[in-house]
């Protein structure tokens, strides 16, 4: 069953309205799933005036390359796109970037070193919201696109974290979540509740202590509202991620020349990397 849980914020922050940095948002990856992170990072923002949200720049445009197709069919690379839009986002006065898409994380290195501006990491987001939800190891299933399942997004940073993380035995939990995933990208979001049921129950039933919607339409197919009749903590990566917005951002504020000294050094490596 979800044991989300509302951030805990000091006094000093929800009795005045706060000087927060501004939040860039690479979204586009898909469409929905960008604006729905943006919708709720204010819902989870525990604040009673509009002057107190987080300043939000949201990059919206769903004309990068697909990211599996990328991955994994030889399909054109979204890189370029991708680091246009964190360039953008950080002229356009960005002091810190988010970017809900689980598979664009695929390229985490790349995109971070593109910019002079801290990056949060949706799987490290992801693995402190399990441990928010009380899930601190033990067996963890994974749903999400085929890349991000096939090449190991979660895997090992979960390991690393104590976890045990599996997939399913076959096909039928990267089958269940493409269904799922499809026909949110179709805007048919009731339609993707039972094919994304059907993989989270499976992975509970295969011992999974909690189930993690690793790609970012897949929060959609599953919304809040029906997570409680699951056997299993869901750890909702879009959710996860505005959590790990609100609480970085609560402890710090950032700066665009924050990690000037590494970027020099991270500029010089990229330049040798292919895309």
């Amino acid at each position: 069953m979800s044991q989300l849980q509302t951030t805990t914020f000091s006094s000093s922050l929800t009795a005045a309205p706060p000087v927060w940095p501004v939040l860039g948002v690479l979204g586009g990856m898909g469409p929905l799933a960008g604006a729905t992170f943006a919708a709720r990072l204010v819902q989870l923002t525990p604040v009673t005036a509009d002057q107190a949200h987080i300043p939000v720049l949201l990059r919206n445009d769903p004309r990068i390359p697909d990211r599996s197709a990328a991955q994994l069919a030889g399909g054109p690379s979204p890189l370029p796109a991708m680091r246009q839009g964190m360039q953008d986002l950080q002229r356009w006065g960005a002091q810190c970037i988010a970017i809900p898409c689980n598979t664009a994380h695929l390229w985490f290195e790349q995109l971070r070193d593109s910019v002079q501006l801290p990056v949060l990491h949706i799987v490290e987001s992801v693995i402190q919201d399990l441990r928010r939800n009380g899930i601190c190891d033990g067996p963890v299933g994974i749903m999400g696109t085929p890349a991000t399942m096939q090449l190991g997004l979660y895997q090992d940073a979960l390991r690393a974290a104590g976890y045990e993380p599996f997939t399913g035995d076959d096909n039928s939990i990267r089958d269940w979540s493409v269904q799922a995933i499809a026909a949110v990208k179709s805007n048919q979001n009731e339609q993707a509740f039972a094919p994304a049921a059907a993989a989270v129950n499976r992975l509970a039933q295969m011992g999974a202590r909690a189930v993690i919607l690793g790609c970012t339409e897949l929060p959609l197919a599953i919304p809040p509202s029906r997570r409680d009749a699951f056997p299993v903590v869901i750890s909702d990566s879009i959710d996860a991620l505005a959590r790990a917005v609100l609480e970085s951002f609560s402890h710090k504020t950032f700066s665009h020349h924050e990690h000037a000294s590494d970027q020099a050094e991270r500029t010089a490596a990229a330049a040798a990397k292919p895309e």
